[in-house]
């Protein structure tokens, strides 16, 4: 039996087989910290509104949070060979503001960078 998810699968693959993308064309990546950060007591970071409200009861219906996520804090290196290993030309990230500045102003934290 075939499921829905295999036919969008070959419907998808279809629609792209024809797809022509101009020469010089850039393939790329793009995250967002806390959606992959992970480590949100490590080297001195602060604690982010998402931190906070994560831990109220029953905010999160399942009760998850950005504590774990990919845990590219201390994955990067491989999380940048499979950028590598899929062909990537550009990979566009952020860093929270929470792990460079912990107190939301003064000093920079500089193992956050």
């Amino acid at each position: 039996m075939t499921s829905s998810i295999d036919n969008a699968r070959r419907a998808l693959e279809a629609r792209a087989s024809g797809l022509v993308f101009p020469r010089g064309f850039v393939f790329g990546a793009a995250t967002a910290a806390y959606q992959i950060e992970g480590a949100p007591d490590a080297d001195g970071k602060g604690e982010s509104i998402w931190d906070r409200f994560c831990r109220i009861p029953g905010a999160i219906v399942d009760g998850s949070s950005g504590d774990v996520a990919c845990d590219h804090y201390h994955r990067w290196k491989e999380d940048i060979a499979v950028l590598e290993a899929l062909g990537l030309g550009a990979y566009r990230f952020s860093l929270a503001w929470t792990r460079l500045l912990p107190e939301g102003r003064g000093e920079v934290n500089t193992k956050g960078i």
